[in-house]
């Protein structure tokens, strides 16, 4: 299991807690802060997690973590019948109704507070599931991956996009000294929220990928697991089939 890490550290609150007042805080200027962090490398990456879902055309989506809704747009270019996005922070998902409103995709994409552990939904009722740089969130990964499990059909497929920890030369360093000095005092300058860039690449260390994670996948049920690594290894994407 991995490490826990929490965004507050002298806070009473739990886990689940904390990372929903996080995303409240930071809600305002979350796309702004992920345009810039990531140099708009993450619309690519989050591009190539939907194309992976399109192959048994799936119906209904589901997109955990949605956040502001950006996985959840994404996926409507599959033309599925609907999407429902969820998320623990009610900032968040305020922002993304909006944005889908612009959109005019309201009749079809359909975003609710939600929490991973606890899906409000009957099994097997989901073709595809994302969950896009938020499993390292959750409280309870395992929980959280056995839920998605419960919920997805048989035949359906869970993609993740996640952030990893490089290991070659020099992409390992420049990758770490960038998370470690610029994302924390970039996201403390413009979110005035500083906990909540200090504890992204706290979580990302923390975060069991590659291998670990497929084992994870494996043990909740889901089979034909794989990871793709995006980036030189920044990113991967993790694939599972139930």
């Amino acid at each position: 299991m991995s490490e826990k890490v929490i965004p507050y550290k002298n806070s009473t609150e739990s886990k689940k807690e904390q990372v929903a007042t996080m995303f409240n805080n930071i809600a305002p200027k979350y796309d702004f802060l992920n345009q810039l962090l990531s140099l708009g490398i993450h619309k690519g990456w989050r591009k190539k997690t939907i194309q992976l879902i399109a192959h048994n055309q799936p119906k209904n989506i589901l997109d955990i973590a949605t956040g502001t809704g950006d996985f959840a747009i994404e996926a409507m270019k599959l033309n599925p019948d609907r999407v429902i996005g969820i998320d623990i922070s009610e900032g968040m998902l305020k922002l993304g109704v909006e944005k889908i409103k612009k959109l005019n995709l309201q009749d079809k994409v359909n975003l609710k507070l939600g929490d991973s552990e606890n899906l409000p939904f009957d099994n097997n009722s989901f073709d595809a599931i994302t969950v896009g740089f938020g499993v390292r969130n959750f409280e309870h990964l395992e929980k959280g991956i056995h839920e998605i499990y419960r919920v997805i059909n048989h035949g359906g497929t869970f993609a993740v996009l996640e952030f990893s920890k490089p290991k070659n030369f020099p992409i390992k360093q420049l990758y770490n000294f960038y998370f470690k000095y610029i994302t924390p005092a970039v996201g403390k300058l413009f979110s005035k929220d500083a906990s909540a860039y200090t504890y992204l690449p706290e979580s990302v260390k923390a975060f069991p990928d590659g291998e670990a994670f497929l084992t994870i996948l494996r043990k909740a049920g889901f089979k034909d697991c794989k990871s793709i690594p995006v980036t030189f290894g920044i990113a991967s994407i993790y694939i599972g089939t139930k």
